[in-house]
């Protein structure tokens, strides 16, 4: 393919991004547009969220999978459609084949979070669990779309899809005119480009930034060498954007379209699902808070105003307490440390009165006695505190160095 023409460009036009629009009206939300004080404090212009964190289904998905099954033949609705997914698409498909009267069929990881497993179904597919990762159950809805004829409705590699997804695009700028600067997760790439395509027809002078998680960077490699690339083994805990290779048409807009693509750790998404949550009252997902995640990595990049898209909200709460205590980690907020005591009456109730001296609160404490490594009359003692900041947290260190404890493991 030559990704290298404006051919890319004619795959989804702005008329294609109107048209689906009317195709959601009654069907998907236009999401609020929230103001953010502490943001627009950090990065020093207007910060709006655009939250499709409150989309029905959780996420954006919606938009593309309905306006995808909605202009299938009616012949192509008889065979039904398949999907495959960890949990957004799944939903998003689901749903959209329920409005539309169509059989669906969803292939999902067996280690996809049992919230996701079970909102699928309830939104009316049949869930089949294969593999352990997305890209395995996709073979497997491939192979079932060979073998009954049902449409494989791709997560973003397809032009009504990335149509749909623009209709964001086109909700911003009604709701926030005087927009400067957009940014947005990416991962397979079909929500940008959407965004990209609606935005850039009406208003050229917006920057549209996209997002992608470090460890599942695919874009800047893919956009270095002029054709997608395949990163092995994506890792991030933002599985909404943990695609390991962009999709083709998606990448021909980004390309020409999108201005700039960062990336952010996963010490950055804690911090900003935790911002989102504190800050916002939002429940935000770490996929959809990595634009957050990339205006606190640096906050002096973006010109305002800015509008950064949460794509969605569906996070398993197992994820979710893992994430928060990321995030205060990352912040100072939350402290582990290992001590080795004498394993005497008292010891532990010292160790607990050095602490509060400190002020630190004690959020759990385990004891080890039967490591080959400790003495006979020793044991090891974890104690989780939540703390005010990295100041409190050397605090706390040197205190208990002081108080004669050898600290042999701190997390800040």
């Amino acid at each position: 393919m030559n990704y290298g023409t404006a051919d890319f460009l004619r795959t989804v036009t702005p008329d294609d991004v109107r048209g689906a629009r009317k195709m959601l009206s009654g069907v998907a939300r236009v999401t609020a547009m929230e103001s953010s004080r502490h943001l627009s404090r950090t990065v020093g212009t207007p910060v709006h969220l655009k939250c499709e964190n409150l989309q029905r289904t959780g996420s954006f998905k919606l938009r593309g999978a309905y306006v995808r099954i909605a202009g299938l033949l009616p012949e192509q609705r008889a065979a039904g459609v398949v999907a495959a997914s960890a949990g957004n698409h799944a939903q998003g498909v689901a749903l959209a084949s329920s409005l539309l009267g169509v059989r669906s069929t969803v292939f999902m990881p067996k280690g996809a979070p049992l919230p996701k497993i079970s909102a699928t179904r309830e939104y009316g597919a049949e869930v089949r669990l294969h593999g352990q990762v997305v890209d395995e159950a996709l073979a497997a809805a491939e192979e079932y779309a060979d073998e009954t004829g049902a449409v494989l409705i791709h997560p973003f590699d397809h032009p009504d899809v990335i149509a749909g997804q623009g209709t964001v695009g086109l909700e911003i700028l009604e709701q926030c005119p005087e927009v400067r600067t957009i940014v947005v997760g990416m991962g397979g790439g079909g929500l940008i480009a959407g965004i990209a395509v609606a935005v850039k027809a009406l208003r050229p002078d917006v920057r549209i930034i996209g997002v992608q998680a470090a460890g599942a960077a695919a874009y800047p490699p893919s956009l270095a060498a002029g054709h997608p690339v395949s990163v092995r083994h994506p890792a991030t805990m933002a599985d909404g954007i943990k695609v390991g290779r962009p999709g083709d048409v998606p990448f021909g807009i980004v390309e020409h379209l999108v201005d700039e693509v960062r990336t952010v750790t996963e010490g950055e998404l804690s911090a900003a699902l935790l911002l989102c949550l504190e800050r916002a009252k939002l429940v935000v997902e770490p996929a959809g808070a990595s634009p957050v995640a990339a205006l606190l990595s640096r906050p002096d990049a973006f010109a305002g105003p800015v509008v950064a898209v949460l794509s969605g909200g569906n996070v398993d709460p197992v994820l979710m307490e893992r994430v928060l205590r990321h995030g205060m980690a990352a912040q100072g907020r939350y402290l582990a440390v290992r001590l080795r005591l004498t394993d005497r009456p008292g010891a532990l109730a010292s160790l607990l009165g050095a602490l509060s001296v400190v002020d630190a609160n004690v959020l759990d404490v385990s004891h080890v006695r039967t490591d080959p490594r400790l003495g006979l009359t020793e044991v090891e003692v974890e104690v989780h505190l939540e703390t005010k900041g990295p100041e409190h947290c050397a605090e706390v260190e040197q205190a208990l160095r002081d108080a004669g404890y050898m600290v042999l493991h701190g997390m800040d």
